[in-house]
């Protein structure tokens, strides 16, 4: 395995990762706070779609590079 794929392959894991942790901080979020179906649904639109921005981000500069 080469540098460059170890760094390719970690930057995809810790990325995944930091994403997993971000869904779970706002399940815990919604939980603490009581925040009920719609309240739930709401957090996880609004804190989602910064997440998938980030994702929809790396994916366009994937394309553009290749």
């Amino acid at each position: 395995m080469t540098i460059e794929q170890f760094e390719t392959w970690s930057l995809i894991l810790g990325i995944g990762g930091l994403i997993a942790f971000m869904a779970f901080i706002m399940w815990d979020l919604a939980r603490e706070s009581k925040a009920g179906r719609f309240g739930t649904f709401i957090l996880f639109t609004a804190l989602g779609l910064g997440l998938l921005g980030f994702v929809i981000k790396t994916v366009l500069v994937e394309v553009i590079n290749k």
